[in-house]
């Protein structure tokens, strides 16, 4: 037998064995019961509902009118009691004013010549209309022209006491003298005659060390204690030397305090001595105090100013 035929006889003897394989009983899977699903009930989305806004009405702006500043005008002085009835804050003020203006630089008291200026001052400050002024001169009669009439300047000083005062006027040598006396009729007239004035409008003043006080006074030139008529006048007797029992002047009775009185020795110089009664006070325009010791020199005042 060949070869071949071999192998296939073997392949018919060989049994086959079946291999049994055991039948793996599967357990019974448990059915897992499934939990049902709880349906969750969304609890319904409650709606808000929005308040409809309000609308917040601004209230409109009160529109603030300011109201017009009121100019301060300071009333026009158009008469002597105009003056006397001005405010604190205007006449009396601008006095004082002038009054420490003029002692920043200097320490001598206020004189004749000085007081016209700053009076006239005062006077242009408050509306009262200055025309006019003499400038200093000597020139008897009316130093300031203006709206309320003619004024005569004069300065003095208190004495006793701010008791009194003394006033010098006019030299009077052409109505009267040691080489012809005259006669009262003669002088009153003359002293009148000069007279081309309202008001005299007096400075006077206290000097202490470090400060002067002022007094300022405004009076009617025809006032009773100012009026040489309304005096008796009399001669004035030297009691010694060369003119004792000579006629050496003339002088008054008083009036309230108040009296005149000539000097032939003193170019015939009228003085008036006035008395500060109740009634003269009450011719006080303004007073004021002020220092005598300067800020500046003038040299000082134009480095600061000018």
């Amino acid at each position: 037998m060949s070869e071949s035929s071999q192998t296939i006889v073997v392949k018919e003897k060989v049994v086959k064995e079946k291999v049994v394989k055991e039948k793996v009983v599967k357990e019974p899977k448990e059915k897992v019961v499934k939990e049902p699903k709880v349906k969750v009930v969304k609890e319904p989305k409650v709606k808000v509902v929005k308040e409809p806004k309000v609308k917040v009405v601004k209230e409109p702006k009160v529109k603030v009118v300011k109201e017009p500043k009121v100019k301060v005008v300071s009333p026009v002085l158009h008469t002597f009691e105009d003056v006397y009835s001005a405010s604190e804050t205007d006449i009396r003020a601008k006095f004082t004013k002038c009054v420490k203006g003029y002692h920043l630089c200097n320490s001598s008291p206020i004189n004749e010549t000085i007081w016209e200026d700053l009076n006239s001052i005062i006077f242009s400050s408050v509306g009262i209309d200055v025309y006019s002024q003499s400038d200093g001169s000597h020139l008897s009669g009316m130093d300031i022209s203006c709206s309320l009439g003619g004024i005569s300047n004069k300065s003095a000083k208190y004495a006793s006491n701010r008791k009194s005062i003394d006033i010098s006027s006019y030299r009077l040598t052409t109505v009267c003298s040691e080489k012809n006396c005259g006669l009262p009729t003669e002088i009153v007239q003359e002293i009148n005659n000069r007279k081309n004035f309202t008001y005299y409008s007096f400075i006077v003043r206290d000097e202490l060390p470090d400060s002067v006080s002022y007094d300022w006074l405004l009076i009617p030139s025809n006032y009773i204690v100012l009026d040489p008529a309304a005096y008796t006048w009399e001669p004035t007797i030297g009691k010694r030397g060369k003119n004792k029992d000579a006629q050496v002047g003339w002088n008054t009775n008083e009036i309230n305090g108040c009296k005149m009185s000539i000097t032939f020795s003193m170019s015939s110089q009228l003085w008036m001595h006035i008395e500060m009664t109740e009634d003269m006070k009450k011719f006080i325009v303004a007073s004021t105090t002020v220092s005598n010791k300067p800020l500046y020199n003038y040299i000082e005042l134009v480095d600061k100013l000018a």
